[in-house]
């Protein structure tokens, strides 16, 4: 066997070694690469998430917002790179995240209750295959309570409207009690009660001392709900904190010559400066 040269042998095994990221990130991102039948979808993503943050995945239809998401997960194949969580792989960090996905995703007529669907957030401490104790029952409540779901605990999931149901995902995911929780538009096609209940609750995560990285699709509401951004268009555009990524050029690198979408953009950016809420 040959041996290693000098540089292989000091090669880094964990990013928690590399200068441009940090043990203490609750996600950390090196050279991230994603096909679709040997299509990337993302390019070289690197990129280390402050801890006790509200961040926004920003970019147009087909940057690879969700798939960011996923990659991280391994809930898709990645070609190339690392991700850890704490300086940690995601084997051994699992308990510690949440994951809240597209609501189109599930499968709404299957036959379970809003409690059944929450009470899944609890199964790692449960442990498979057995039964829900009262205890964790409680703390399902409890999720749903903090959703404004409590009232619905037994109604059958098909029978809820869309934002209903996205309430009760986002319950799944505070049943889980994680440190780091990834929301895949959380926002999306829910009703504006349903939309401040979602904000109050991520803000809530915030003052407890969680992490959050939601993908989101309405530039207005940027600088309103979260802290930092990533500006992703299979790579990573900029990313930091929004009053100081959330520009009009970086959002033009972003999203190119899409005007529509500048224009809102522009709003936006001039609200952040006003310091002027979303209306």
């Amino acid at each position: 066997m040959p041996e290693l040269s000098p540089t292989a042998a000091r090669r880094p095994t964990n990013l928690a070694e590399r200068p441009e990221h940090s043990p203490d990130s609750p996600l950390s991102v090196h050279a991230m690469t994603v096909a679709y039948h040997r299509k990337p979808v993302l390019w070289d993503v690197d990129y280390d998430a402050p801890p006790n943050r509200l961040i926004a995945i920003v970019g147009p239809n087909g940057a690879g917002k969700s798939t960011l998401i996923k990659g991280c997960l391994g809930l898709v194949p990645r070609s190339s790179g690392q991700v850890e969580f704490w300086g940690r792989p995601h084997g051994e960090a699992r308990s510690r995240l949440g994951y809240v996905p597209q609501r189109e995703s599930v499968d709404w007529d299957f036959p379970v209750s809003a409690l059944d669907v929450v009470c899944m957030g609890r199964y790692r401490r449960i442990g498979w295959c057995r039964p829900v104790s009262r205890k964790h029952k409680r703390a399902s409540l409890d999720a749903l309570d903090r959703v404004g779901m409590a009232d619905l605990a037994k109604r059958q999931i098909s029978q809820l409207s869309g934002g209903q149901q996205q309430r009760v995902f986002l319950a799944r995911a505070l049943a889980q009690e994680a440190e780091l929780y990834f929301m895949d538009e959380p926002f999306a096609g829910v009703d504006a009660a349903t939309e401040r209940a979602i904000v109050d609750v991520l803000r809530d995560l915030r003052a407890a001392g969680r992490t959050v990285i939601a993908v989101h699709h309405d530039l207005q509401t940027v600088p309103e709900y979260f802290d930092d951004v990533i500006l992703l268009n299979m790579r990573v555009v900029a990313s930091g904190p929004v009053a100081e990524v959330f520009t009009q050029e970086n959002l033009h690198q972003t999203y190119g010559g899409r005007l529509t979408l500048l224009a809102e953009a522009a709003e936006a950016v001039a609200r952040a400066a006003s310091g002027e809420r979303a209306p």
